[in-house]
């Protein structure tokens, strides 16, 4: 049984700041609980934030913020933003066949990914559900890496592994069928991989460039770091570490790199990057910037806008040209197939009021039509400016941009259920709206 995946979601207490609520360290795998580990960043965090803006997600302990959730979330959009990003699954899979392997495990299509290159790519059951999101990165014919989320690490480990070892029925239509080629698979945070282990850094924002330019010296290494396209990688050092650059990010910057270097030498390029950077503008960024700043561009958060509750499809989640379905096989197709052709709702990003006195929004608040029919729920909301903006699986044909929804507030407490209002919602009860807003295009860059 796929453990339920952690839920995050960030809300505004009364004071209008940002607080990031969660219960992600529970039932990581199995309904198993464990004890939150210490990310290899840990020690700088501690040194740069009171300890009590250090809680537990996904099974670390991460920082919430360090100045202000709005500040780090301003710093991202203006300048740059530093992400400790080293609790994420990295693992390789190379060796005869890790293409045809990597081919039928994701939705994507690896026929066409050269070395150097990187796709977003949804790994499913075999009734279409999704185990998680994740980036697959080509370094060469048979040598690939996988990014996965830190929640879903050792459950996509297990799969694998059941893959491999044929323990599992890959195709309901036929239960002889199995996985046609078995790579080797090792998980580079591991320290068994010694040299090759590596942890991920994020640098995000407008002047993330003009920060690896101050740090690289090599002119030629610099040029082709500056002319990295989206979801283009390369390997360079920064400062005598090497690195593997790469133009991918999860807070909708256009401008933003992720830095895969040793768990050994992550502490120093952290530490580095920040010194360097402060006088451009940069903030290390904790977990609510990050939950605000991917809200505000409409990127999924496995849980709430994939798979969670609702069981959100690629489809629905808006990321169906991740999914390709002229593909002979991959795990899931027949379901995810069937999925595309009939799926009536979507996730849809929708701007909401935030100005002094009104009330957050928060995870299943009711989304209602312009008649106050209820068409769907909020899954995540964020405050950015005067603006709340939430992610939201609504009806599909409701939510078609620039329309105007409304917005139903679930009781917030005992008193408030004794006055009438509403602790759940289902889909097509008629309510009178407590706000109003209007839909917006599904993605946003900035």
């Amino acid at each position: 049984m796929v453990a339920k995946p952690a839920y995050v979601r960030l809300e505004s207490d009364k004071e209008g700041r940002s607080v990031l609520q969660n219960d992600a360290n529970k039932s990581q795998l199995r309904g198993a609980e464990r004890t939150p580990e210490q990310t290899v960043l840990y020690d700088q965090h501690i040194g740069l934030t009171d300890r009590s803006h250090i809680v537990s997600f996904a099974g670390y302990l991460m920082p919430l913020w360090y100045s202000s959730i709005s500040a780090e979330h301003n710093a991202v959009r203006e300048s740059a933003g530093l992400f400790d990003c080293t609790h994420m699954g990295i693992l390789e899979i190379s060796g005869a066949g890790a293409a045809e392997f990597i081919d039928q495990l994701t939705t994507n299509s690896i026929t066409n990914l050269k070395a150097g290159r990187a796709q977003y790519s949804f790994i499913l059951d075999t009734s279409g559900g999704v185990l998680d999101d994740v980036i697959v990165y080509r370094k060469d014919r048979e040598e690939f890496f996988v990014v996965v989320n830190a929640a879903n690490n050792a459950k996509i480990k297990n799969w694998i592994n059941a893959l491999l070892e044929a323990e599992v029925c890959i195709d309901p239509e036929d239960a002889d069928r199995k996985v046609s080629a078995i790579p080797q698979v090792r998980d580079l945070r591991d320290a068994d991989c010694r040299d090759d282990c590596r942890v991920d850094i994020a640098l995000q924002g407008p002047k993330s460039l003009a920060v690896l330019s101050v740090l690289i010296g090599d002119e030629d290494t610099l040029s082709q770091v500056a002319n990295l396209r989206p979801f283009e990688f390369m390997e360079a050092d920064i400062r005598d570490i090497a690195c593997l650059i790469s133009q991918t990010g999860y807070a909708g910057a256009k401008s933003g790199f992720e830095l895969f270097v040793h768990p050994e030498k992550a502490s120093r390029l952290w530490e580095t990057i920040l010194r360097v950077g402060e006088p451009l503008g940069l903030l290390p960024c904790g977990l609510g910037s990050r939950d605000s700043l991917r809200i505000e561009a409409g990127l999924p958060l496995y849980g709430h806008e994939l798979a969670g509750e609702f069981g959100i499809s690629p489809f629905e989640a808006g990321y169906g040209w991740a999914v390709k379905l002229e593909k002979d096989f991959f795990i899931g197709k027949k379901a995810v197939e069937r999925i595309s052709r009939e799926y009536d709702m979507k996730v849809a990003r929708i701007e909401l009021p935030a100005a002094k006195g009104i009330r957050p929004v928060r995870q299943n608040d009711g989304v209602l039509d312009r008649h106050g029919r209820c068409i769907g729920w909020i899954l995540s909301c964020a405050r950015t400016g005067e603006s709340q903006i939430a992610l939201a699986y609504a009806d599909r044909e409701s939510v078609k941009e620039d329309a105007a929804v409304g917005l139903y507030y679930l009781a917030r407490s005992r008193s408030q259920i004794q006055q009438g209002r509403k602790q759940s919602i289902e889909k097509g009860e008629l309510l009178e709206p407590d706000l109003t807003g209007k839909v917006l295009d599904r993605f946003a860059t900035f």
